[in-house]
This record gives C-alpha cells, structure tokens and sequence, in this order.
C-alpha cells in the first residue's frame, strides 16, 4: 500500500476518530495489518484508568497562584516533607466519619430521643424497697452499705442532650461513641441528695428502669450497662442498632442533675459527704478531728453537673476552626496507639480537647492553625509542663471563694481545673499516668524534629502496648489481695472517698512505694488497668477483683542499675530508723573501707543476668514487707533475653571459631556465618519468649 494522503495525516496527528470501511475479502496480509492497527487505535480507553492529561504550553508554565504558594510554603516550614502533608491528610480522612454515616447516626438518635421521653413513670418509693423492679434487670451498682436514707421515683427526663465529640465532629473512627445526657426532673431529687451515694444509687436506678423498658424494643440490637471511665459508682446504658447497623454507632445514655441543683460549696475538694458512720458502721475519731474529705466523690458529681457547660465551651472554641478539629483527632490517634486513654484514670480525648481549648484561650494555639500544628504544640506543651507541680486552669474568674490551686494540689496528683474553678478535669489521672504521658510527648517531638522518613508511620500508625514500652513488666494478680494492701496501709479515708474501689485507693501508695524503693534505677513506672467489660442488664455488676490483673511497667536507668548496694546514712543518723523501716530485715549495718558505719541493704547477684534482675527483688520484697502481696502474685516479666544468650554460649563457643593454616601456623579465627545464624535463632527466640509472655499475662 502506498503513503495515505496529507489530508489523512493531518487528521490522524490532530486526534479525530478515524472512520475505516470493513476489510474486503481477498486483502493482502500486509492490508489486514494495516487495518487491525488503526481498528485498536480507534477504541476508547478502557474505563477505570487514568489517561494523561493535555495541557497547552500556556498551562504548564503559568505562574502558581498564592493559593499554591502558601499551600508549599506551608509543607516546607511545618511538614518538613510533601509525604508527611500528605499522609497527615490521608489519615484524617480514615479516621474521619463520612456523611451517609453522620445521617443514619441522626436517624438513630431521634428514634432513641422518641422511646427514652415514653418510658413509664414509677411511683415514689424508698431507696432501699426495690421490688418494683422486674425480676430481668440488676442494679448496676454495688450498694454498698445497702442502707440508705431517700426516696425514689421514676419519671421521663426533662431534657435529652447530645453531648461530647459527636457534635464537634471531633470523634474518630473505628468506634464511634455518642455520649446522650439525660437530666433527671427535679421532682426525683433531694436537698441531701449529695450525701452518702444517694445520688448515685437515684442514678443507677434511674438506669434500671431504663433498661428494662428499652430492652423490649426492637429497634435495639443490644441493650447493656457499662462504667463511665471505669468509675463504678457512675454506670451508663450502651445502646446499638438491630441489624446491619449494630456495628455503626454506641449510643451512652448519662443520667444527671439539673445543672444548679447542686450547691457548688459542698463539693470542693475539702468537703466530706460520705459520712464515717454511714460508711464504716463507726463514728470518727472522738478527739474533735473531722471527717476526711471526699475530693474524687465530690468530682464525680460535679462532672455530671458540667456536662452541657463542658460541651457549650468545646463548641464555642472548636465550632469553625477545622484545624483545630483535626488537631483533636491526631491526638486521639495518637493516645490510642499508646494505649493512653484506656481503663479508670486513663489520659482521654475529652482531656486533650479541653487542653487545646486552654492554649488556645492562653493564646498559644490560634485558631487558623492545622492539626498537625496543633498536634505539635500540644505535645510541645507536654512534654514540657508538669500538671503534678504547677496545675493550670480555664477560670478567668477573681471570686474569693473559689479554692485556691494549692487546694487542689493537695487533694489530687494533676490539676487542671475547668471555667468554673470548682472542677478538676484530672482529678483521676494519677501521677505515674501523667509522667508518663510527658514521656511519651518528649519521644514525640524528638520523633518530629528528627525529620525521620519513618516519623509519621512511628508516631500515629504504630501501636505500642505496654509490653513493648517497658523494660521490665509485672502484674498484679489476683487484685483481691490490694484489699489486704489497703488494710495494711490504713487506707480508709481513701476507701471511703472511692467507694470501695481498693484497686484506686492502693494504686497512689504502691506506685509511690516502688518509686522510693528502686531509686536511682527507675527512670519511669507506669500502670495500666484493663477496661471493666460490658455486662448484661440480668447480670450483677463485676466486682473490682474481676478487671483482671494490675499492670506495673518499669522504665529502668542503665546507669546503677547492676549494683547490689542499696547505702543508707550512718548508724548514728536520725534517717537510719526510717531506713531499716522501710527495708525491714534487709537493712543492716557494715562497715565500709573508709571507716564509716552506715546503714545498708545487699542484694544477692552471682552473674551480670541476674544483677540486671535485681529490680524484681526489690519489687517483691517492699510489696511482701509493706502491703502483704505475697511473691506468688507478682508475676515478673523481665530479662528474657538473659535465658537465650545462656542457651546459645556453648553452641557458639564451638561453631564460632574454625581454624584455619596460615604459613605453616594453625590460626583460630572467627566463623562470620555461624555467627549470623547464631543471631538469626536468638532474634526468633527472643520474638516467641515475648509474645508467649505477653499473651499470658495480657487481660
């Protein structure tokens, strides 16, 4: 075939379709070529793939805009990488609740707003006659002493409120919470309502009533009770959908006061409204002393009576600026791989939206920031702020009756108080919980500032449970013998303002006593307790030795931590009889080679193995000698990899050398690949002891 015309060239290079008449029979084979190429140039791109686009000269090399201009500014300065921007960006986008989602939620709530106002009402009764109550529900509390004064009476809630991170967009996916607060009408409370669990026993039945009612609706998929951060004098009904959408959402019903039915003054943190006698069954002390006070019962009245003032504040902060949304939602992120937030006292995401709040009010967050800005100058403010000494607070109030910081500093171990100065945010954030939250913040912004190329992956998509933190881990179980613990230390002011929890009572003084004891050698002790389970609203509400075991992680110094010496002071020395207090038959005196006759406390350690384990003969024998935990409930998790260097020494004191002729000479020289393979079956022993040992004493 000869050169197509110059018409059919100009038309083929501009793009337009080329229209071919069919292949007539008896073409050459070279024409059947021809025309089967120009048949597959003519068919449209196949759907789903991405064509390159066409852009004129004037396209490509037209100026950016400011838009772009900021936009790359931006990534340069705070991002530190395009990568970082936009994995940042991708990650928002998965944690982030899509609109169809959003809408079948709303749908949801209004059908749950419809059936909660028609539960039927219950006559007046007293607290303690409940057999009106259907033979298929519990209580979800443990009344304990069952005795109270107060009457009871269920009537529909005079208001149903939405509050939390739902509506300020603020909550993350997987699981998506929807905290609904129902205020009781006044007609069901009273004036001393505040003393002796009254409140909370009028809660719990509140609850009751509830459950029973809705469980008979089909419209729910699941109908159980839960604790409300772990506080179990503070139960909530957990609500799901039937069907498809029972994975959707988790609706948390909250029973609460009127919001100034409370006198605010008999809730500070020096007032007493949990009474001795009512208590203890025994009056207190008859020489004039007063009742000790309730900080953490009077919180957790207040936190009810906040709950739509909390939300109003959050709104008004949060509502417009998407930066600092986004900036919340990392910092959940960021808590959750941590496992921060998790189980009584964790660090929760309504703790760091009311941090962000507060730097933005102190002007240290502005509003248009993004949430990676966000994310850095929270953690920057952790990591360099410590809550235990110098609380901070959102009150711009000068009343002279509110209480003062110092106040709170000796009711609680992290302060930071909310607008209305009354109500400490971190009032069951323990100290340990917080140091090692600022640990956490510090790792992270040297993370960050490293400009590693793994940064973000480390940061936000890692998961990092406490058996990979720690150095050494033990736990605590079973958590019956905390109760003997707190016998042991006179706990009962702290008994009595916990409501019994012993688990919360011991856990400042335990913590605090292995501090003082491992010394120099502990760079950081941390605790985890496991969330308390779901339960049936037929079943009894588990008991506080139930939640599993009570997990210690030990952050060690290598600096001293081998040393066998514990040195007290002199024998002639005041400090001397509170040494051999604390270290019991362990303490005695030597003499040293300068002549010196001092308290001192010597560990037994043959090997450099078990010099590195001394901790956990520390650990053993101040909780055995101070809180009568017995060494057979502390199960130890530490030095592993001490058992598989001793299992491979001899293995590779023989396959390690080889020898060798060198000028007539036998030289012992080193076997490189037996040595790798060596360290081959050392990395995959060491990987199945840690996950054989986490997998057990995980709860």
């Amino acid at each position: 075939m000869g050169p197509a015309p110059a018409g059919e060239q100009l038309c083929g290079a501009i793009g337009e379709p080329e229209v071919m008449e069919p292949a007539l029979e008896g073409t050459g084979k070279e024409g059947k070529k021809t025309s089967s190429r120009k048949r597959t140039l003519a068919e449209p791109p196949a759907k789903g793939l991405l064509q390159p686009v066409k852009l004129s000269r004037a396209e490509l090399y037209k100026e950016p805009t400011n838009e772009e201009l900021n936009h790359l500014r931006e990534t340069e300065i705070l991002f530190h990488s395009s990568l970082l921007r936009l994995q940042v960006e991708e990650l928002l986008k998965e944690v982030r609740l899509s609109e169809k989602k959003k809408d079948r939620i709303d749908a949801f709530l209004r059908e749950v707003n419809q059936r909660v106002v028609r539960v039927p009402s219950v006559p007046e009764t007293e607290l303690t006659d409940q057999a009106w109550l259907p033979a298929g529900v519990r209580v979800p509390l443990h009344q304990v002493p069952y005795a109270v004064k107060g009457c009871f009476r269920f009537l529909p809630p005079a208001q149903v409120t939405v509050v939390g991170s739902y509506l300020l967009g603020t909550c993350i996916r997987p699981d998506i919470n929807v905290d609904v607060a129902l205020t009781m009408p006044r007609e069901i409370l009273q004036d001393k309502d505040g003393l002796n669990q009254r409140y909370f026993r009028k809660r719990a039945l509140y609850l009751a009533h509830l459950a029973h009612h809705l469980a008979q609706d089909p419209l729910f998929g699941s109908v159980c009770f839960s604790y409300t951060n772990g506080c179990h004098l503070k139960p909530s009904l957990l609500l799901r959908p039937r069907g498809k959408d029972e994975r959707l959402v988790t609706v948390r019903l909250h029973p609460c006061p009127p919001p100034d039915f409370f006198r605010p003054c008999r809730l500070l943190p020096t007032k007493n409204n949990v009474r001795s006698a009512w208590y203890r069954g025994q009056s207190p002390a008859g020489d004039g002393s007063p009742e000790p006070p309730t900080p953490h019962y009077n919180t957790w009245v207040l936190q009810d009576t906040a709950l739509e003032s909390h939300l109003q504040l959050l709104s008004t902060m949060l509502g417009s600026a998407q930066g600092l949304k986004d900036g919340v939602a990392l910092l959940k992120v960021w808590l959750r791989q941590r496992e921060l937030d998790k189980g009584q006292g964790g660090f929760t995401g309504f703790l760091v939206s009311m941090l962000v709040v507060f730097l933005v009010s102190t002007h240290k967050i502005h509003t248009t920031m993004s949430g990676y800005q966000v994310l850095r100058r929270v953690l920057q403010f952790l990591a360099t702020t410590d809550l235990t000494v110098n609380g901070i607070s959102l009150c711009l109030s000068s009343d002279p009756s509110l209480p003062a910081l110092a106040d709170f500093h000796q009711a609680f171990s992290v302060v930071f108080l909310d607008s209305s100065g009354r109500l400490n945010l971190c009032a069951d954030v323990t100290a340990s919980t917080y140091h090692q939250v600022q640990y956490e913040a510090r790792l992270s912004m040297t993370l960050l500032d490293s400009r590693a190329d793994d940064g973000f992956q480390l940061l936000l998509m890692t998961p990092k449970p406490m058996i990979r933190a720690f150095d050494h881990v033990l736990h605590l179980h079973p958590l019956s013998r905390l109760q003997a613990a707190c016998h042991r230390l006179k706990l009962w002011p702290e008994l009595q303002d916990n409501g019994g929890d012993y688990v919360s009572a011991a856990l400042g003084p335990l913590t605090t006593l292995l501090e003082q004891g491992l010394g120099t050698r502990l760079k950081l002790l941390a605790h985890s307790r496991p969330p308390v389970p779901e339960w049936g609203i037929s079943q009894d509400p588990p008991k506080h030795k139930d939640s599993g075991s009570l997990t210690l992680g030990l952050l060690l110094r290598p600096e001293g931590l081998t040393s066998v010496l514990e040195l007290g002071p002199e024998a002639d020395q005041p400090e001397a009889a509170k040494f051999r207090q604390f270290w019991g038959f362990r303490s005695e005196l030597r003499r040293f080679q300068d002549g010196a006759i001092r308290e001192a406390v010597v560990w037994e350690a043959a090997s450099m193995s078990q010099k590195r384990l001394i901790p956990h003969q520390v650990v053993t024998h101040l909780l055995a000698l101070h809180t009568d935990i017995p060494e057979t409930c502390v199960h130890y998790v530490g030095g592993p990899l001490d058992a598989l260097i001793q299992g491979l020494k001899q293995a590779s004191s023989t396959k390690g050398r080889m020898v060798m002729s060198r000028g007539g000479e036998l030289v012992m020289v080193p076997n490189v690949e037996a040595i790798l393979e060596d360290f081959a079956v050392l990395g995959e022993g060491l990987v199945q002891t840690v996950e054989a040992r986490s997998e057990r004493w995980t709860v």
